[in-house]
């Protein structure tokens, strides 16, 4: 699914009313009918509606939302605020038609003073002041009237964004002057800043509303930014020949694990052997090796040459696949041996975890990178990687900077993770959920994204299918467990059943 900036949501509206075609008013209405729908399917009718309304179209939307409404029998008052005294043709228009309504309770329309209404615990607010359009932060009147809607108990429903935030960039955006929604009924897609942490509060549940718009004008207009849906991983997934012996499954190598951090190593071998890999081999210290063997017999143990770290390169050239970093700690000698792992390695290369960290504090050694390394970086660690980012859209930017740089792959990770191509794409994983936010939940994906290199999936193609698999899984954990008592082992436990799903 494309996400599309403010400038080509504007173009694709005009290329189905040119193309379908249709009128600019009947789109309007055509929307309005999917809000009002989605209204009712939450809010009963015995629900005192308040819409706010703004001069532009995303104004016009909330108008003919209210007339929908107070005709389904919903007390509607309607606040359209025409400051200026200029309305769009569209919004103009469906002030005339709410006008013509005999069912709608109130209908002020302010142009200079407002008295805002009591808005009581059990109304609801329609926010239909400002769309995808806005290009700086609200002020004055404006900027009032939504401090005044966040601090009531009125739920709130918000038309296609809320007002106030900015489709993309809100870097110099006042958090205070964004609308707060219960609910986000945004119209055909998702818009970039939706996929933001630090948004969710202004976006509440989320519901994307199909109103048709043209699948030839989506198809045309090019954008960089992508969600993962399930048909992209089903089409990528490698069939297992019926013939098949582990010699041509892959053979992963691991370099995981200092001493008291052996459970690390242990989730992302137990991982990389669920995401299919014929064989697994994990280097880690020596005291190490009785847990190992112990805790996963399936895969072979390298003893390192030091009681307790990672202190020299190993030979990789017999293996299909290599992920070092998970608790590999960040020794000075731990930091040398890394670099020169990953000078010499000729398979690809997955870096998390201490491999990250130590690429942070030696952020020279990033450009020795072998082309085609795959990073997964959650946001802190990006952040010792590339400096510190104000906001997560400042932390994209320069993800996709780096995979550009580096000719690799930048995963950031997140409710939303996002994959960083190298030609400067942009893919948001939708699978997984909170309960995922727990230790070792990382060290799990690097396994995944491991097994599927050394199965023989290209990199791109092992990115998207292994975050998506690590979301699925821990999406299918929590439907049976629950997300507050879910660990990084339960997402290993459902690997199983996500690729039945998938395959």
């Amino acid at each position: 699914m494309k996400i599309f900036t403010s400038a080509q949501i504007h173009e694709l509206d005009k290329y189905t009313i040119e193309h379908e075609p249709i009128a600019s008013l009947d789109l309007m209405e055509r929307a309005a009918k999917a809000l009002t729908r989605s209204i009712m399917e939450i809010w009963p009718t015995t629900t005192p509606i308040v819409v706010f309304s703004g001069p532009g179209n995303n104004g016009g939307d909330g108008l003919a939302v209210a007339r929908l409404l107070a005709e389904e029998g919903y007390q509607v008052s309607v606040y359209l605020f025409n400051i200026s005294g200029h309305l769009s043709t569209e919004c103009a228009a469906n002030k005339k038609r709410l006008e013509d309504c005999k069912r709608i309770h109130t209908f002020v329309e302010v142009v200079q003073e407002f008295d805002p209404p009591v808005l009581e615990k059990n109304m609801l607010v329609v926010d239909a002041l400002f769309g995808s359009g806005i290009n700086k932060p609200l002020a004055g009147g404006f900027a009032v009237l939504v401090k005044y809607i966040n601090a009531s108990l009125a739920q709130v429903v918000s038309i296609d964004v809320p007002s106030g935030l900015m489709t993309e960039d809100n870097t110099y955006n006042v958090r205070a002057h964004i609308i707060r929604a219960t609910m986000t009924l945004t119209l055909q897609q998702p818009k970039l800043s939706f996929l933001f942490p630090e948004f969710q509060q202004n976006i509440g549940q989320l519901r994307i509303l199909d109103i048709r718009l043209s699948q030839e004008g989506t198809d045309r207009i090019e954008t960089p930014f992508m969600v993962i849906e399930e048909t992209d991983v089903r089409s990528r997934i490698l069939s297992r020949p019926p013939f098949a012996h582990k010699g041509q499954m892959g053979n992963a190598m691991l370099i995981a694990g200092s001493y008291c951090m052996a459970g690390a190593a242990i989730l992302a071998a137990k991982a990389c052997l669920r995401a299919g890999v014929g064989k697994v081999t994990v280097n880690s210290p020596k005291r190490n090796i009785p847990i190992l063997q112990t805790s996963v017999p399936e895969a072979v143990i390298q003893m390192g040459n030091d009681e307790t770290i990672f202190a020299e390169a190993i030979e990789a050239e017999d293996y299909q696949a290599l992920g070092i970093g998970p608790g590999l700690g960040q020794t000075e000698q731990t930091a040398i041996a890394v670099i020169a792992q990953l000078r010499r390695t000729q398979c690809p290369i997955v870096a998390d975890a201490d491999a990250l960290n130590i690429l942070g504090s030696h952020r020279a050694w990033i450009q020795q990178l072998p082309k085609g390394t795959i990073l997964t970086p959650h946001p802190k660690e990006f952040d010792r990687l590339e400096g510190h980012s104000a906001d997560s859209y400042e932390r994209l930017t320069k993800a996709r900077k780096l995979a550009e740089r580096i000719q690799g792959y930048v995963i950031v990770k997140g409710r939303y993770s996002a994959i960083c191509m190298p030609d400067g794409q942009v893919l948001f994983n939708p699978t997984g959920n909170a309960g995922m936010a727990t230790a070792g939940s990382g060290d799990v994906l690097t396994g995944i994204i491991t097994a599927l290199l050394a199965r023989g999936y290209k990199q791109q193609d092992a990115c998207i299918v292994g975050v998506y698999l690590h979301g699925l899984a821990g999406d299918l954990a929590a439907q049976a467990l629950g997300e507050e008592s879910l660990i990084a082992s339960d997402i290993i436990q459902y690997l199983p059943q996500a690729f039945k799903r998938l395959q």
